[in-house]
């Protein structure tokens, strides 16, 4: 009995010593607050197709992910909310500054190449594949698009937010039926939807 008492102890002085060396994972017992980063803004277009830019795309995306969340109960910060210009290092400076969070960063795709397609999804650290694993899934089953994948990328929002953090790349513009799909109402909210499904899903694995 004492021996396992001894080990019972170790294991809450072990718990206690890794939550102190990792603050992502003790705020992660906190969650409920979801930074949305709406990629581009003001001079900064993104990608674009024509009159089609990549940041009024993301910006919409992004408020009706907000509207999702909240009305699940969710707390939401968003990095812009305008078409505005966001540097890099204030987007980090956002995200860090709520407690408890998540980070996701919405984009869309574009290349020289227009036979590419699908949806991608970025994370740098191991909650941010986590969470991104969650977000993914979502989306490329409920939106039947091509799969290219999670993958890590050394981005800078990704690499200096200190919540878990992901990146999704949401369709190519420069894929001529890809852009179609874009532009209508009904696919980006349920871009919007995945998305959101996704994060909730990671929360409810976090409060296991």
């Amino acid at each position: 009995m004492i021996q396992n008492f001894v080990r019972s102890i170790r294991y809450v002085i072990l718990v206690v010593l890794l939550l102190g060396f990792f603050p992502e994972a003790r705020a992660l017992t906190n969650f409920r607050t979801v930074v949305i980063d709406v990629g581009h803004g003001g001079h900064d277009k993104g990608g674009s197709e024509g009159l089609i830019y990549e940041k009024h795309l993301c910006l919409d995306v992004a408020r009706r992910l907000e509207i999702y969340l909240q009305k699940k109960g969710m707390r939401t910060v968003m990095t812009r909310s305008r078409d505005d210009y966001i540097s890099l290092p204030s987007r980090c400076y956002i995200a860090n500054r709520q407690k408890g969070s998540v980070f996701v960063s919405i984009h869309f795709n574009s290349t020289s190449r227009s036979n590419v397609k699908g949806i991608e999804t970025f994370y740098s650290g191991s909650k941010g594949y986590e969470l991104g694993q969650r977000v993914h899934g979502e989306l490329i089953q409920d939106l039947n698009s091509y799969d290219r994948g999670l993958k890590w990328k050394n981005y800078y929002v990704l690499r200096n937010t200190k919540s878990p953090a992901v990146l999704v790349e949401c369709g190519f513009l420069s894929n001529g039926s890809e852009k179609i799909r874009c532009l209508q109402p009904w696919y980006r909210q349920m871009l919007a939807q995945s998305i959101g499904e996704g994060i909730l899903k990671y929360r409810d694995d976090c409060m296991r």
